[in-house]
């Protein structure tokens, strides 16, 4: 009786893990659930943005194109896929924390720190002046970037695993709908792109962005975040 309740649970833990992980022969659909990311996962997810791969991933907006901020081919790559000139670009980082910022970003008097303190994890960018740990490709001519801090738990996790920020990038066209759902992600992107992180069905409005470069900041796209500071 013992033995037949030990296989069943053997069984169960199986399929349980063809749940959650699809591995085809070139490309990979690989689910993680939202609220407890298994390690395994993520750091399959950091082998491939490690290797130079290029991912989507959810965020608490829509769906994103990501890469290693480090890898430059990965970073061209994804420029190619929207069709834009990276040095024309208007790219960003997705961080993991404040303390990112604060690498990544320079002149961030008190008043800033608080306002991002309050509004971040959230659906914001916010445009700063880049600091020298910023990739020069990823840099706009003004010599700004974007900085986002989701609150989307897989997404955070990814960039703790992989151990420093991704690349955030919308997919190309204005059909935000096609890339809600993971699955459909899947199948229109399985030839440019290396992984699919499925974390459930996404939003369909994008992030709020602010530029915050003069004294007087400005919203330059409204989107999910609702800018009160």
């Amino acid at each position: 009786m013992i033995e037949n309740i030990i296989f069943f649970y053997q069984i169960k833990a199986i399929f349980k893990a063809i749940k959650w992980v699809f591995i085809p022969i070139n490309f990979m659909l690989i689910q993680i659930h939202p609220t407890h990311p298994q390690p395994r996962q993520l750091a399959m997810v950091a082998d491939c943005l490690q290797s130079g791969g290029i991912i989507a991933y959810p965020t608490d907006t829509i769906y994103g194109l990501g890469c290693s901020i480090l890898n430059k081919d990965a970073i061209e790559k994804i420029c190619a896929i929207k069709k834009i000139d990276p040095e024309k670009a208007n790219l960003s980082l997705i961080c993991a924390d404040l303390s990112d910022l604060s690498l990544y970003a320079k002149s961030i008097d008190n008043s800033l720190f608080r306002i991002l303190k309050k509004a971040l994890p959230g659906p914001f960018t916010f445009i700063l002046p880049a600091s020298k740990e910023v990739p020069k490709i990823l840099q706009s001519k003004k010599k700004t970037i974007g900085l986002r801090i989701p609150d989307n738990l897989i997404a955070l996790s990814i960039i703790k695993t992989l151990g420093h920020p991704i690349l955030s990038a919308s997919f190309p066209g204005e059909e935000v709908e096609e890339y809600t759902d993971p699955e459909i992600i899947y199948e229109h992107w399985g030839k440019q792109i290396d992984m699919v992180v499925d974390g459930g069905i996404g939003g369909i409005i994008p992030s709020t962005v602010v530029d915050c470069t003069t004294d007087a900041y400005e919203v330059i796209r409204q989107g999910a975040g609702v800018w009160d500071y």
